[in-house]
């Protein structure tokens, strides 16, 4: 069922409701119909955007230089294993670093502890921010794991490299459900079609209606681009 649903919920079918919209609302890929949000509310549990006083938060947060600053070292580190998973994936790496760069720079206090992790005080945990039951969604847990397969999964979870592989794992598998094909992820600022992609992708990851905004916005960062495309220089040598 959730399947039909999903194949159901594409570009096509969707025409006549963006239809009724407002022009300049259809020219917006961040614009969701009440049809497009009712079904995704009541299908996979995403909702509004935060009230206005987390949004401000949200961007108090987003303008902190040091906030910033470690979120892009962290994410330096990480561009080897973002471009692997972007190769085998097809997945454009702009948008698993914007995701990536996102959910580091509103990371909670403390989640990347083990003792913390275990505890069960964090429903999600790593660089994506992804939960247990993610992994079960890829086939990667059984539906009823185990203390110790849960256990497990969290320690995979607080893995770095590990996380971003299962971030483009569950990017994967919303565009198979959505019948789409990893190519609609490359082109958000030529072709507006892939801009929708990546907006219901990041709409379905985060489940705040205010999330795809921000990823694209993030995608067509020049520091970023520069991270992911641009050439790393080593520092001359003081002899020469």
């Amino acid at each position: 069922m959730l399947g039909l649903v999903l194949s159901e919920w594409n570009s096509a079918s969707l025409a006549p409701l963006r239809g009724l919209l407002p022009a300049a609302d259809r020219l917006d890929p961040t614009t969701f119909s009440p049809e497009e949000i009712r079904a995704l509310q009541r299908r996979f549990g995403v909702h509004g955007p935060q009230p206005r006083l987390a949004q401000l938060f949200t961007h108090g947060v987003d303008q902190l230089t040091p906030v910033r600053n470690h979120a892009l070292t962290q994410l330096q580190d990480l561009q080897p294993v973002i471009q692997q998973v972007s190769r085998r994936s097809g997945i454009n790496p702009m948008l698993l670093t914007a995701i990536l760069f996102d959910e580091l720079q509103h990371a909670k206090p403390g989640e990347g502890l083990p003792i913390a992790a275990h505890s069960g005080l964090f429903s999600t945990l790593g660089p994506a921010q992804l939960g247990v039951s993610e992994m079960v969604k890829q086939g990667l847990l059984p539906e009823n794991p185990s203390a110790d397969q849960v256990a497990e999964a969290r320690e995979q979870l607080l893995d770095p490299e590990r996380n971003v592989a299962l971030l483009a794992g569950k990017l994967s598998r919303l565009l198979q459900l959505l019948e789409l094909d990893p190519s609609a992820t490359n082109n958000v600022s030529g072709q507006r079609s892939h801009a929708k992609t990546v907006a219901t992708l990041a709409y379905l990851h985060n489940g705040k209606l205010d999330y795809p905004a921000r990823i694209l916005r993030y995608m067509q960062d020049p520091e970023l681009h520069g991270l992911v495309f641009g050439q790393r220089k080593k520092p001359l040598s003081a002899l020469i």
